[in-house]
């Protein structure tokens, strides 16, 4: 079945680290500081949701101000 929009993509935090490029820590501090959610799935297990990922990637500006 092919997943809606409606529906989160969640996967564990090395994942999302590894499709951000970046490392696990920087993961965690962004669940901590607010920046991205975590979502505990039993006592020790979190994942994040990808669209959240997404959300907070900004592309950088140009010199020449060109998008």
């Amino acid at each position: 079945m092919p997943a809606s929009k409606s529906q989160r993509r969640l996967v564990s935090v090395p994942q999302a680290a590894e499709y951000a490029g970046v490392c696990s820590k920087t993961i965690r501090r962004r669940i901590s500081d607010g920046t991205i959610s975590g979502y505990r799935f039993g006592p020790r297990l979190i994942r994040v949701d990808l669209d959240e990922i997404d959300a907070v990637l900004r592309p950088l500006a140009t010199a020449g101000g060109a998008k």
